[in-house]
Order: structure tokens, then sequence, then C-alpha cells
């Protein structure tokens, strides 16, 4: 028993301080990586997103804080079970008490809002808020970047055209315009 509690957190540790790489809904490869105090942080590696959650230097070596402490009752002494469930006033349906018919019934309800109270108010780093906040930050440019980018194929299809009209206008090496005859007459070819 006392051996699942020293491996749960040591493997805690060790997936917290390996980098992760996914792939997200909206189809960017993003790489989440843990950093303490001012480490540094290997550059993404093409179009990747690096998401950076820093943490204190003094956390490095410590068991994370999601799990130094827990309400487990698998945890809790059982003198202190039997003081809280004495200490508990609703009863009946519903209520998660010993007392009255289908008290159990409300045990897993009260299960189910206290996870979703820990994952709300939790203290871990929101990976979905960074990736978000780095997804907005590269699409901030886009606009810019393509605008930029079509007017420089503009200047280059201008510069382009202006040098097909100066090389039609141009006499062919060789031939000698008739005199008085013009463009028009030059193009066609001879009747047989």
């Amino acid at each position: 028993m006392t051996r699942r509690f020293i491996v749960l957190p040591l493997l805690a540790l060790a997936a917290l301080a390996a980098p992760a790489t996914a792939q997200d809904a909206g189809g960017d490869k993003v790489r989440m990586v843990i950093v303490y105090g001012d480490d540094a942080v290997a550059a993404p590696q093409g179009d990747e997103i690096v998401v950076v959650a820093r943490l204190p230097e003094a956390d490095r070596y410590r068991i994370p804080e999601v799990l130094r402490f827990s309400d487990d009752p698998a945890n809790m002494a059982w003198a202190r079970r039997v003081e809280k469930l004495d200490m508990l006033g609703s009863f009946g349906t519903m209520s998660c008490s010993p007392a009255g018919a289908g008290g159990f019934t409300g045990c897993t309800q009260q299960l189910i809002n206290a996870a979703f109270a820990d994952r709300r108010d939790g203290a871990e780093a929101r990976f979905s808020d960074l990736i978000a906040a780095a997804r907005a930050e590269r699409l901030s440019t886009i606009d810019a970047d393509a605008a930029e980018t079509q007017a420089r194929v503009e200047s280059l299809e201008k510069q382009y055209m202006e040098r097909l009209e100066k090389e039609r206008e141009a006499a062919v090496p060789g031939e000698t315009a008739p005199s008085g005859a013009d463009a028009s007459t030059l193009a066609q070819p001879p009747e047989d």
C-alpha cells in the first residue's frame, strides 16, 4: 500500500518533467514544456508552436503542488471520517449521510462537484489557455504578412509586364523595317 503512495508522485514528476508534443484540434503541432527558473527553451522547429510554462526554481525538485495534499477519503483517518459524518446536518435522499433512507445517493454527486471544483480552481498550468494565446500571437501578423507578400508579387508582375512590352516594341535583330510599313504589316506572315 505504501509503495503506491511513493510510486504515484514519482510517475507524476516524470510526466511533468518530460516535454509533451501533440497535435491539437486546430491542426498545429504543439510542444508543451515546463521550465524552471531562467532555463533555456529549445527553439520551435518549422511550424511548431512551443508553449512554455515557467515555474519557480524552488519547485524543480519538489512534489507537484497538486500531489502534495490530498482530500481523498482513503488518506483520511477513520476517527476524522466519523467526526465528519457526525457534523453533517442534512439527511435523506441525495444528502450523502448515513442517516435517513437513501442518504448514500448524494455521495456521487458530491464527489463529482468536488472534482469539478478542483479542476476549475487548480494551480497547475493551463496549457489550453497558453496554446490559445500562442495561436493568437501567430495569427496576429498573418494579415500584414499576406499584404506584404501580395504587394511584392504585384510589383514583380508589373516589372515583368513592362519588360515584355519593351521587348515587343523593339525591332528584331537582323531585320529592318521597310519604309512606310507599320508594325501591323510586319506581324502578318506573307501569303503563298
